[in-house]
């Protein structure tokens, strides 16, 4: 996946924020290197029993996963949107995980949408044709 991105930055977190932020992230980093049928399929069980994540719960966690992780701070949207998804879901919620290309110029891209509005997406994601997609079971489509 690419897409132009500027480093992010995030404000301090507290030790145990850390923590989890830092499992999330290290779980996405093992969870990305899987064939994107079996990383759909880690996600759709990973998301069950989960209640819909609100925007400002989801904007939570991409910051502390991008404060915790160089890698999600810059270039690495997809590792960015599964962990910010597994640190929601490590506190039972759960936000629409999308990923998608656009043609004019090619590009791809991963991330976090919460009611079709795209979280923390400093360019304009409208442009993405969403190619692949773990939604809350009341999100919508799957």
């Amino acid at each position: 996946m690419s897409m132009q991105v500027v480093g992010e930055s995030g404000g301090p977190l507290p030790w145990h924020r850390q923590l989890s932020a830092r499992t999330a992230v290290g779980a996405a980093r093992l969870l990305v290197l899987l064939p994107p049928r079996r990383l759909r399929q880690a996600l759709t069980a990973a998301s069950r029993g989960s209640r819909a994540a609100t925007h400002e719960q989801a904007l939570d966690a991409r910051r502390a996963v991008v404060t915790v992780s160089a890698r999600c701070a810059g270039r690495g949207c997809l590792q960015r949107s599964v962990a910010t998804v597994l640190l929601c879901r490590l506190h039972g919620r759960w936000p629409d995980w999308c990923t998608g290309l656009r043609t004019q110029p090619f590009r791809a891209h991963a991330w976090v949408e919460v009611g079709a509005q795209a979280v923390g997406e400093p360019g304009d994601v409208a442009l993405f044709h969403t190619v692949m997609s773990v939604r809350h079971r009341d999100g919508g489509r799957r």
